[in-house]
């Protein structure tokens, strides 16, 4: 695939997706939303067995655009797009709304010691469905303070919670994230498929 706001690397049977907005903290637009829809379509189709998502510059990605943000039902895998392949988020900077959605939904993530999450919908006064998932990723207590006060959360209290796999110095995240996801590449893919089919039939995509 060709775009600007999303670009698409594979190698080794890996995917590299990464958001590409840096200017704008790779908030996700229409266009980018659109373009990442069809990198899900082409990984999908595609002969690589991960995907590793992540975002350029400084951040994950800081939600949706206030500009006119995309639609986040159809862009999140698992919800809007069915995948069979697994999703791993490597997770660099900050993590707002709709971007916290993506990282909830990856079947595994990896992030960056400088990473933090936020939900600040509660303070805007906006919120979706997706995110009522999140108590089931980690405790539940803990997801509803982060949801109900809009607070940041560090990389290190989400990994300590469950949310992330690992936190890796910021300059290891992609090597770490890419090993990962060799150990994963390297299985049985039809395994795996069948490993992730089941899973997503019993874990909430939100109401």
């Amino acid at each position: 695939m060709t775009s600007d706001t999303v670009l698409y690397d594979s190698s080794d049977f890996i995917a590299t997706i990464t958001l590409n907005r840096p200017d704008k903290l790779n908030a996700l637009s229409h266009e980018l939303g659109d373009a990442l829809r069809q990198a899900w379509l082409d990984f999908e189709a595609s002969d690589d067995r991960v995907a590793v998502l992540t975002g350029s510059g400084r951040a994950f990605t800081a939600g949706a655009d206030l500009d006119g943000g995309g639609d986040m039902w159809s862009i999140t895998p698992g919800v809007g797009v069915k995948l069979t392949k697994p999703v791993i988020a490597a997770v660099n900077g900050l993590t707002v709304g709709g971007g916290l959605c993506l990282v909830q939904m990856a079947d595994m993530a990896v992030a960056a010691e400088s990473a933090w999450i936020s939900y600040p919908e509660a303070k805007i006064g906006f919120t979706g469905g997706i995110i009522a998932s999140l108590v089931s990723r980690m405790p539940h207590k803990a997801a509803m303070e982060l949801l109900m006060t809009g607070e940041k959360m560090s990389a290190q209290r989400a990994y300590e919670l469950g949310f992330f796999n690992k936190v890796v110095p910021d300059a290891d995240l992609m090597t770490e994230t890419r090993a990962l996801a060799q150990k994963v590449a390297e299985n049985a893919p039809l395994v795996i498929a069948a490993l992730k089919t089941l899973a997503d039939e019993v874990m909430p995509k939100g109401p």
